[in-house]
């Protein structure tokens, strides 16, 4: 049997608990030293060429949230849940590239060479192809929601993934750039009882095709 501390099972155990919280406890505050760890970890997800073409809004003042709140449908898990991250994917500039791809050369593990192969190879995929450039912002913030769930899931907290929002609104009152795509709205915060648990998923013949 294997341990419950074996990290193999601790994880297994995170994505086959994991469920989409609609119900917090609203008097459960989390400190932004938890909402930045957990983004710490998010920011491990990948993402093309390192991009890490991505940003997260946490949304947690009383302010914030009533301004969310009303351009998500008022949904009551935007007021309730302790924070609300606002997942925005940046469309990738190969311009920024060669900075961001600095970190791994210092530690000695990237020839400058590739890096510069990198940049060439980012500038030929996504400049002048706007669509490429929506699909890699949506991609990267998809990435980094999902390991944000596990993240916050290690801290023993709920989320909820939602795409119940007006886009527009959210660049607006939230001061997006030109560059950034609001991907999804994701709760944290301590569940309370009453929450469905995972729903039954389909059967994997009906998935899953070996080639």
């Amino acid at each position: 049997m294997e341990s419950e501390n074996n990290p193999h099972r601790l994880l297994v155990d995170a994505i086959e608990k994991r469920i989409s919280a609609n119900y917090f406890d609203s008097s459960h505050v989390l400190p932004d030293s938890d909402l930045t760890e957990i983004i710490r970890l998010a920011t491990l997800a990948p993402t093309a060429f390192n991009f890490q073409n991505w940003r997260f809004i946490a949304v947690r003042t009383p302010d914030a949230k009533k301004k969310l709140w009303e351009v998500a449908g008022r949904q009551p898990k935007v007021l309730e849940a302790s924070a609300t991250f606002i997942i925005c994917g940046q469309l990738p500039d190969h311009s920024v590239l060669a900075e961001r791809l600095c970190p791994s050369i210092e530690a000695g593990f990237m020839p400058e060479a590739t890096a510069a192969l990198w940049v060439m190879g980012a500038d030929a995929l996504y400049t002048s192809n706007a669509r490429m450039q929506r699909d890699e912002a949506i991609r990267s913030a998809t990435f980094g929601a999902a390991t944000l769930m596990f993240a916050a899931a290690a801290h023993s907290l709920a989320t909820g993934a939602m795409v119940g929002f007006d886009p527009d609104k959210v660049v607006q009152e939230f001061g997006l750039g030109p560059n950034e795509v609001p991907v999804l709205l994701m709760t944290v915060g301590k569940a309370l009882p009453g929450n469905w648990p995972q729903k039954p998923r389909r059967p994997l013949q009906e998935v899953l095709e070996f080639a």
